[in-house]
């Protein structure tokens, strides 16, 4: 296991951990974004623990690689879909927050399978 690989999967593991955690805790910015971007309400949990699930499953994957491979691709999915749901809400500036929180889990993913 490279360095780079656990370093990179690490960081994407906090900041995907980070945004579901604040989700679920309903930091006001977040709920005033989801608004926004009319995110059904009944949702926010289950986005939450999607997220937070995505972080652990990472960290999982650092032992169990299929798990990480798995977490990494359903949080990829994720964040585009909310880049999409961005774009629907027109909120065109904010498309690069999603990306952001993409960006170290698709890192992670490539330097699993350079490992």
């Amino acid at each position: 296991m490279h360095v780079a690989h656990v370093v990179v999967t690490v960081l994407a593991a906090l900041m995907a951990g980070f945004s579901g955690i604040v989700l679920l805790l309903r930091a006001q910015w977040i709920v005033e974004a989801l608004t926004d971007y009319r995110v059904p309400r009944a949702w926010w949990t289950w986005l939450g623990l999607a997220k937070t699930a995505g972080a652990v499953g990472l960290l999982a994957g650092l032992f169990v690689p299929v798990i990480g491979v798995l977490a990494g691709s359903g949080l990829v999915l994720y964040f585009a879909g909310a880049a999409i749901t961005v774009a629907r809400a027109r909120r065109y500036a904010h498309i690069p927050f999603p990306l952001v929180y993409a960006a170290p889990v698709v890192g992670a993913l490539a330097l699993a399978h350079a490992a």
